[in-house]
């Protein structure tokens, strides 16, 4: 008999139904009870969570499951009950799904009948779960709290990872930006982040670039696609997009404007004298989420990149550029300033000038400074953004983005990825070997690593954060001078105090917004 009998619960006013898309959260619901899964399906038969239908899939064994979750990776959360073929089947499964297959992504809700078999306090200690819940005492109104919380933070994991994804392969791009036949590949790589960064899912994305020749002959090339519009054409005219967007896209460089419509977002710039871009977005089911804002503001930049990659000539500079537009991102995402990554790069870059360092070090620390905070791409927002004092746990979190920077930027054989998994990875250790994540002291941290941690600290502090305000000058550089030989290489303190005034004169060039 099954012991899956929910509480009597007060109605209430439902919203109306928002249109659905056509994806669908899929729940796996492990249980040998056959009226457990009708239960569940009735129950959620017309949930609907961020415009997505439920798609639930019943599973009668751990055995089953295994088969299940082997050949399909999409499963957002399973509900998984306890004892089934044994007395501990499903803790053995909880246990082959997170060590065996390696999925950390999908959200586990442990379901039992029989708590006296499986004591929430142990399993909550022993096995990596997301919630327990007793048959007895799981009513309607929980378990759709409880899909309501898994789905969430499913894809808060998931747009983490891709995040992280989109990251890998633009740095793996960078290394062979000097190919042209790689200039595709890496434009393709800084769109497909642009989508990950404003978690528009299912979307397509291309620039073409409209060009007046000396004839007054206008050519327009496809510089970049990704998703649907996917084409090995370079040549818009000759490609298999539908009439309806070229129209848009024409419509567009005739206006010389931007336009938003019901699922599009077409942004217009000029990055020369006779060249135009178009910034073409198309979102399926998240419009009223979608941030035309952050796609003004890394198009307008990685219009001009994506112009400037094609004279070999300027490939340095156009690198540069996207490191920032990156690095801006990851700050924006922090609601820090952009600015930052800027100043911080030409202080590391006027810290290695007096320190009388090689000319190829000074331009490649300036080129890999805005890298050190890349690993906040894996931090949560609710860290990112908390005012005032982080509790430890919290503070335990934000110290992995070092680790997570620096282990993402190893991935590449470029000098400059080196170099800044370095800077992201150490940059937080202190000369007295009290800092992180390795506790490294004097010497043993890399010089780059000493440097960036004086220019970093020098610019927040100097700027307004969510968890202070800005300190004046005189504060800066007492607080800098305290910290000599503790937090900070004393000879560099020596020589940034020295020139304090040169270093302050950076902010003026590129000034926080208000």
């Amino acid at each position: 008999m099954s012991q899956f009998i929910f509480k009597d619960e007060n109605e209430q006013d439902e919203q109306p139904p928002k249109a659905s898309s056509k994806k669908k959260w899929r729940i796996l619901v492990v249980d040998d009870d056959d009226s457990v899964h009708q239960v569940t399906k009735l129950v959620l038969s017309n949930t609907e969570i961020e415009n997505r239908q439920l798609e639930i899939t019943s599973v009668y064994s751990s055995e089953e499951a295994q088969k299940v979750l082997s050949n399909d990776s999409s499963y957002c959360m399973a509900f998984v009950d306890v004892v089934m073929e044994t007395d501990h089947a499903g803790l053995e499964l909880v246990e082959w799904i997170r060590k065996d297959l390696k999925n950390q992504a999908i959200r586990l809700v442990l379901r039992t009948g029989q708590a006296g078999t499986a004591p929430e306090s142990k399993v909550i200690r022993e096995f990596d779960i997301n919630d327990y819940k007793e048959k007895t005492d799981f009513t309607s109104g929980k378990m759709i709290t409880t899909v309501y919380a898994s789905i969430r933070a499913y894809r808060d994991i998931m747009t983490i990872q891709r995040s992280l994804d989109a990251f890998k392969q633009l740095i793996k791009a960078t290394h062979d930006l000097l190919k042209i036949e790689q200039f595709k590949p890496f434009a393709s790589a800084a769109l497909n982040h642009l989508l990950t960064l404003m978690d528009v899912e299912s979307s397509a994305l291309y620039i073409a670039r409209s060009q007046v020749d000396f004839e007054l002959e206008r050519s327009d090339m496809i510089i970049a696609c990704t998703g649907k519009y996917f084409s090995e054409s370079s040549s818009l005219e000759s490609s298999d997009i539908s009439q309806s967007v070229k129209d848009i896209i024409t419509q567009v460089f005739h206006s010389q404007s931007h336009f938003l419509g019901d699922d599009c977002f077409v942004g217009y710039y000029e990055t020369g004298a006779n060249v135009a871009s178009v910034l073409y977005i198309e979102f399926e089911d998240d419009a009223e989420h979608f941030r035309a804002n952050l796609a003004e503001l890394y198009a307008s930049n990685v219009a001009l990149i994506l112009e400037k990659i094609t004279k070999q000539q300027e490939v340095e500079r156009t690198q540069k550029e996207l490191l920032y537009v990156v690095s801006e991102s990851i700050e924006a995402r922090s609601k820090e300033t952009g600015a930052h990554v800027r100043r911080v790069a030409d202080i590391c870059e006027l810290l290695a000038l007096k320190l009388n360092l090689s000319t190829s070090f000074i331009d490649a620390i300036k080129l890999a400074a805005p890298l050190h905070d890349l690993g906040k791409i894996g931090i949560p927002e609710s860290i990112l953004h908390k005012p005032g004092k982080l509790n430890d746990e919290e503070w335990e979190t934000m110290k992995k983005h070092a680790e997570i920077g620096g282990e993402l930027l190893a991935k590449s054989n470029s000098s400059i990825s080196k170099l800044g998994s370095r800077l992201a990875r150490y940059h937080h250790e202190n000369w007295d070997g009290s800092g992180y994540p390795e506790g490294l002291s004097g010497l043993d941290i890399p010089i780059e690593a000493r440097i960036m941690a004086i220019s970093d600290v020098f610019d927040a502090l100097g700027s307004n954060r969510c968890y202070k305000s800005k300190w004046d000058n005189d504060a800066i550089k007492q607080f800098l001078i305290e910290e000599k030989g503790k937090k900070f290489d004393p000879t560099m303190i020596e020589l940034f105090i020295e020139s304090f005034d040169e270093f302050a004169a950076i902010r003026a060039n590129y000034p926080d917004e208000d």
